[in-house]
């Protein structure tokens, strides 16, 4: 696993810091906070963010907000192309105090794609004008958010079963073999996900199998390819990815695929 270490910050009178850097899939951003309230974006790419007992998906549609101080994670599903805002705390105690996902609009997208690869060579005037615009798309920034509960590590069998559906949610493996693998009964996992993480295991499998898909897509990969690595029909697939995100996978694939095309 590739490992990345997360940005110092100059301590100055700046209200905006910026970060553009390019990871392959899989590289590993260990747990750490910032003394600046971030904007996490990737306009290339998905990111699996864990905040506290939280995995939050990102993909190129959205970004996440992190209040200053907050500790955080973050692991490549795809190869990521990042695009980071940094802002100084005490000037964004309107926005909000926990970490949330949001919708990137075209003008924050643009914002931040300017300031992150030129915001250098622009004026002061530019420079807090683009500031001001920004902080003013997310207090409208709607959130939108793919989160996926994670288990606090009291149970064994509980995180054993979590991590192997990360690592293969396919529906082709049941509840009995999870189970089974983990050494406990099927009634016990059961209560352990209602329990701990507030959803039975199909329905938190399905957030994960949503994570999955959705870097697949960013990553160009066929939806019939993926709806099988799944255990799905393509059929099947389709209905429950419109039924949990509101639009169908060609769909989604073509947002994405415009957001690209308008990269400057």
């Amino acid at each position: 696993m590739t490992r990345a270490t997360p940005p110092r910050l100059d301590h100055d009178d700046r209200a905006l810091h910026t970060l553009q850097r390019k990871h392959p899939r899989g590289t590993f951003v260990e747990p750490h906070a910032h003394e600046w309230a971030q904007v996490l974006y990737a306009i290339e790419g998905v990111m699996w963010v864990e905040v506290g007992q939280e995995a939050l998906v990102v993909p190129p549609q959205r970004a996440v907000w992190l209040p200053a101080g907050l500790p955080h994670s973050i692991r490549m599903m795809s190869a990521v192309q990042m695009r980071n805002l940094y802002l100084q705390p005490q000037v964004v105690t309107s926005l909000s105090p926990r970490g949330e996902v949001f919708e990137v609009s075209p003008m924050l997208r643009q914002l931040i794609v300017t300031m992150t690869e030129e915001g250098d060579l622009r004026s002061d005037d530019y420079r807090d004008a683009a500031y001001r615009l920004i902080v003013l798309e997310l207090l409208a920034a709607k959130h939108n958010s793919l989160r996926i509960a994670l288990p606090n590590g009291a149970d064994r069998r509980l995180g054993s079963v979590c991590q192997a559906v990360i690592d293969n949610p396919s529906q082709d493996i049941s509840l009995e073999q999870h189970a089974e693998r983990a050494g406990a009964s099927v009634r016990t996992i059961s209560r352990l996900f209602t329990q701990e993480l507030g959803v039975g295991f199909a329905e938190w499998r399905r957030q994960v199998q949503l994570a999955v898909a959705t870097s697949r897509l960013a990553e160009g990969h066929a939806i019939n390819a993926i709806a099988r690595s799944l255990g799905y029909q393509p059929s099947s697939f389709s209905d429950m990815f419109r039924r949990e995100l509101g639009m169908p996978p060609v769909a989604y694939k073509s947002a994405d695929d415009n957001d690209r095309s308008t990269d400057p």
